[in-house]
């Protein structure tokens, strides 16, 4: 499925098994390939079909350390703000806590070409999609 990616075949497992919390008024976990009743209802209440998840710290999975990944979060809020999306704040957390939980942003709306480009404008390995059915995908993009 992933195997004309260029990220490391642990590294994409890594990202199969993590866990993705969306904070807000009612929090929820996502897990890839595993339908969300809470993702559906929050689709449904803001009237779109499909959603994104992404980060802009650790850019292609390299540890940067907080002071930099606080920047990259910021700046990627700000251009989010710019546009007329919702989005809500959450964290990438993998359950073995190897590795420090990634903030990031549900941004509601998006169609996956759309995703696509603000992972790669954010220089991310991935991102995860979720369409009408609520099921969050791995989306590779390298």
């Amino acid at each position: 499925m992933f195997s004309d990616s260029v990220i490391d075949k642990a590294m994409v497992q890594a990202y199969l098994e993590t866990e993705y919390r969306v904070f807000g008024n009612a929090p929820f976990t996502l897990k890839i390939g595993i339908s969300s009743p809470a993702l559906a209802a929050l689709h449904k209440a803001h009237r779109v079909t499909s959603s994104a998840y992404i980060t802009a710290c650790n850019p292609f999975s390299q540890v940067f350390d907080e002071v930099d990944n606080v920047k990259r979060q910021k700046a990627f809020a700000g251009e989010l703000q710019t546009q007329p999306l919702v989005f809500i704040d959450g964290i990438g957390q993998h359950p073995s806590n190897k590795w420090c939980g990634e903030p990031s942003f549900l941004v509601l709306g998006l169609s996956l070409e759309a995703a696509k480009a603000l992972g790669v404008a954010n220089e991310q390995n991935a991102i995860v999609w979720c369409g009408p059915d609520a099921v969050p995908q791995l989306i590779l993009l390298r």
